[in-house]
């Protein structure tokens, strides 16, 4: 049985995805977006950022693997482009984009 760290290619495909998502804004995106698609002014109003900031941080993590888009009309919507990213996004939603847990 191989492992991860057998596998050049996935340790690298995993530091290039980490690292595209490892600001805080883009994070911030990701946790709106889960799995769903949504046009880029649905996050611009639900991130709270100017349009340019917005589009720079969604070119970054579109160039790197992590979103898709799609242009209908003069909209340009973005959803998480691999399923292994849901897993990813799911656990930092659940750890830190909900209320934290009273024990």
């Amino acid at each position: 049985m191989t492992t991860l760290i057998d596998h050049q290619e996935h340790i690298e495909t995993a530091a290039r995805v980490l690292k595209a998502i490892a600001h805080p804004l883009r994070l911030r995106i990701l946790c709106v977006l889960g799995d769903s698609e949504r046009c880029v002014q649905d996050i611009l109003e639900a991130v709270g950022t100017t349009q340019s900031n917005i589009s720079q941080h969604l070119s970054i993590l579109r160039d790197k693997g992590v979103l898709h888009a799609r242009r209908n009309a003069n909209r340009v919507y973005y959803r998480v482009g691999d399923s292994r990213m849901l897993q990813i996004i799911g656990q930092i939603r659940d750890v830190f984009c909900s209320p934290p847990q009273i024990w």
